[in-house]
C-alpha cells in the first residue's frame, strides 16, 4: 500500500501541490496550469497549507488512515477503506450529506465542496493518474513523497 507522507520542515509554502491538486480535478478537460481558474469550486483541491506558528508551513493531506474516523462516522457508506490499495474512497452517489465525516476527521480533511454543500470534496490518491498524486510531482521541495507502508 501506498502513502503520501509530508515533511513539513521542506515546506515552503509555495502552493504548488495545492494548484497541482485543483489542475488535476478541474472537469474542462484541459491540463495546462496557466488556464486554470482559481474560483472554480468544481475543481477545489483537495490539499492545502496551514500557516503554522513562528510562521512555519504545515501541508494538510489525508492521511488514509489505518482506521480512519470519516469512514467509521459515515452513516451512508459513502466513504470506505479499500482493503487492497489500503485508500479511503468516496462514493458521491451514496453520500447523504450529513458531513459527519468532515466533523470526526482529526486532520480536517474532507470537506463540503464549495459548488453545491452537497458532496464531499477530498484526496483521492489520484487514481486515475498513471503518474500517481499530482501534488508529489509538483513539489520543487520534494517536501511530500509517496512511500510504501505495510
Amino acid at each position: 500500500m501506498k502513502r503520501i507522507f509530508i515533511d513539513a520542515d521542506k515546506c515552503d509554502g509555495c502552493m504548488n501541490c495545492t494548484l497541482a491538486c485543483m489542475n488535476a480535478h478541474r472537469k474542462d478537460g484541459k491540463e495546462d496550469i496557466y488556464t486554470l481558474d482559481l474560483n472554480d469550486a468544481e475543481s477545489e483541491s483537495r490539499c492545502f497549507i496551514r500557516l503554522g506558528a513562528e510562521k512555519s508551513y504545515k501541508p494538510v493531506f489525508c492521511r488514509h488512515c489505518d482506521e480512519p474516523m470519516c469512514v467509521t462516522s459515515c452513516m451512508s457508506g459513502a466513504m470506505s477503506k479499500d482493503p487492497e490499495t489500503g485508500l479511503v474512497t468516496y462514493d458521491e452517489k451514496k453520500c447523504g450529506a450529513c458531513f459527519m465525516c468532515v466533523m470526526n476527521c482529526p486532520f480536517g480533511l474532507p470537506k463540503p465542496d464549495a459548488a453545491t454543500r452537497q458532496k464531499v470534496i477530498k484526496c483521492d490518491f489520484c487514481r486515475d493518474r498513471e503518474e500517481g498524486p499530482a501534488c508529489v510531482k509538483a513539489c520543487p521541495k520534494e517536501a511530500i513523497h509517496v512511500e510504501e507502508v505495510r
